[in-house]
């Protein structure tokens, strides 16, 4: 039930299409968001949504948190949790989770304003975008089957209903190139054996530490034509495409930041890779090779650490668990160690609430947390902007899902721009860091291929 004042949440069940085709008919339409597992898993690959033309927007710009443009004083994540509570609404039955509410992009750079003492690399764009959709388009894969969810009566189902049933939009080019890296190879390395020393020194225990590549945007250039072939090619459970005006994001994320159910808050943190090969026996014998690397799984289990750590902030004591330690997770491109990290919520702390407790993921980060974004921010000199940030959304029935945003492309101010990066230990060789990263990107770069 929702409260008195607001419309009933309604729901209509449409034939099931691949959430990118229907997305598909939405381009032009005011702020799109796919949120598309295109690689479906029973637990976290299931749902996909889809929404456009919002009816609230939170930014914050410059460190300010701004309201539909006008500045208020509060905190973003604070004043999210404000508007879902006050429209909070219990969720239909049976349907996806996500049936209306704030979603959109948390940059990496917004870790600033929620740790004011961090001095980060600061770029000209919003921190964060969150947009307030009272109409979703909801896919449930398992089932297969899809929904219009809107509290906007019958007239807001129509009016979705119409724009799916669309003719698409011609696509445009895919393939980009002039690609270029914030570092040589050489400087790449020499800012690794910085960071060892840092770990040496016992300054911190481990950094990530990226390079950055980036290439100008012509206009025949089509991002969404883009991110059709990077999900092709590498598909993920956390796969994204945001056209914001000013800011347009292709992601292929295979890592959940936090998912929030009831008052059960789930991490999924990244930690360890070894590229797929072709060959059956090859790939069989990175796996092992990768299952068996004592530095991998130091890495991933200090970060687990770092990350019950974090949430142990706004857990009922005594609720922190980990029930899966250095699983395997294999992608198109990649094999990857993955944990799972639990904890049930303090009354009072809803999702604004927990995802400032973890942001930024600290397996993109380091530890100790505050300590190792110093380190990143010397070692490599410019904004991260949303890599590393989060993309997802926060539901007005409490509900919450946010990924980190690796493997992500972001189009902003005619540049398209994508990073790759590792964990720097004191075990860490930075020839091999450094061609983990390019194994990273592998995926992205040859969707831009023409």
């Amino acid at each position: 039930m929702c409260a008195a004042r607001l419309a009933p949440v309604l729901a209509r069940e449409i034939v099931p299409h691949d959430p990118a085709e229907l997305a598909a008919r939405l381009r032009g339409e005011r702020h799109l968001l796919l949120l598309d597992s295109a690689m479906r898993q029973e637990h976290f690959g299931r749902y996909s949504f889809l929404a456009c033309n919002p009816a609230q927007t939170i930014t914050v710009q410059d460190g300010a948190t701004h309201l539909d443009g006008e500045r208020v004083d509060e905190g973003a994540l604070a004043l999210l949790d404000r508007l879902l509570a006050e429209e909070r609404c219990e969720p239909l039955p049976g349907l996806p989770p996500f049936q209306g509410g704030f979603a959109g992009f948390i940059g990496y750079d917004y870790g600033a304003v929620l740790e004011p003492s961090l001095r980060l690399p600061q770029g000209p764009g919003p921190q964060l975008m969150l947009n307030r959709y009272d109409t979703v388009v909801a896919f449930d894969h398992l089932q297969e089957r899809a929904w219009i969810i809107s509290r906007g009566g019958e007239a807001a189902l129509d009016a979705m209903a119409a724009k799916l049933a669309a003719a698409q939009a011609p696509l445009g080019r895919a393939s980009l190139a002039g690609f270029t890296s914030n570092f040589s190879r050489a400087g790449y390395e020499q800012a690794l054996a910085r960071t060892v020393d840092y770990v040496l020194a016992g300054d911190i225990f481990q950094a990530n530490i990226a390079q950055q590549f980036s290439a100008p945007v012509d206009a025949g250039f089509d991002p969404f034509a883009f991110y059709l072939v990077l999900r092709q090619r590498n598909a993920a459970p956390f796969a994204a495409f945001l056209d914001f005006g000013t800011v347009v994001v292709a992601s292929a994320s295979p890592e959940r930041l936090v998912a929030l159910r009831g008052r059960l808050a789930e991490a999924r943190p990244i930690k360890g890779t070894r590229r797929r090969d072709a060959n059956p026996a090859r790939d069989a014998a990175l796996i092992a090779e990768l299952m068996a690397s004592r530095k991998d799984r130091a890495e991933n289990v200090m970060i687990v650490d770092l990350l019950r750590n974090d949430l142990s902030r706004v857990a009922e004591p005594g609720t922190v668990m980990v029930p899966v330690l250095c699983g395997l997770e294999s992608y198109a491109g990649v094999h990857h160690l993955t944990s799972v990290v639990t904890a049930k919520l303090q009354e009072g702390v809803a999702a604004g609430g927990l995802v400032a407790a973890l942001f930024p993921g600290g397996s993109i980060t380091g530890a100790p947390k505050i300590r190792a974004m110093e380190v990143i921010a010397e070692m490599e000199g410019t904004p991260r902007s949303l890599y590393c940030g989060s993309l997802g959304y926060a539901g007005f029935s409490g509900a919450a899902d946010f990924s980190i945003a690796i493997r992500t492309v972001e189009f902003a101010r005619d540049t398209a721009r994508f990073s790759g990066g590792g964990g720097i230990t004191a075990r860490s060789r930075p020839a091999e860091e450094y061609d983990e990263t390019l194994t990273k990107v592998a995926r992205i770069q040859g969707a831009f291929a023409p």
